[in-house]
């Protein structure tokens, strides 16, 4: 049993340090989501370690009767899959406004919500990152209505 333990524990840590990688210093872009999430964002990533990122996100819509923005923080662990493909998981959080006249009644709300990401992502030879993800948030207010489940596909210059 005790060898049995301490093969498991060497073959983690070989796992672990075998998967050291080198993710792009910077990358800016775009992160084109679904309605629910308010549409294409211009996001940024910064990496913190070999392995893990900062990610910021804006996006804003402004309609005939309504504007609203959100910018959201995302802490993020990357992981290599098979080649220059890696996938990655994260949590953070952000602040969402919305503005906007319905019914002849103007409302005007601002809240925070919580986010959980994971994708997967392509690092081409050249400068250039696609990734797809899938981003659970929950917030309060009527434009993040309690939970919005937002898909995306991220174009990303590295540098």
């Amino acid at each position: 049993m005790k060898k049995l333990l301490l093969f498991s524990i060497a073959l983690l840590g070989f796992t672990f340090a075998s998967s050291a990688q080198s993710i792009s210093e910077n990358a800016i872009g775009l992160r084109l989501g679904d309605s629910d999430g308010l549409g294409a964002e211009i996001s940024y990533q910064h990496a913190l370690g070999s392995s893990n990122r900062l990610e910021l996100d804006l996006g804003w819509r402004n309609g005939n009767n309504y504007s609203a923005y959100k910018l959201t923080g995302l802490y993020q662990w990357v992981f290599p899959l098979d080649g220059d493909f890696n996938w990655y998981v994260g949590a953070g959080g952000g602040l969402a406004s919305y503005s906007g006249k319905s019914n002849s009644i103007y409302d005007d709300q601002t809240s925070f919500f919580v986010a959980g990401d994971i994708g997967i992502e392509y690092n081409f030879d050249i400068p250039l990152m696609l990734s797809l993800d899938f981003r659970p948030e929950i917030g309060n207010n009527d434009y993040i209505n309690n939970t919005v489940f937002d898909i995306a596909l991220g174009i990303r210059f590295q540098f």
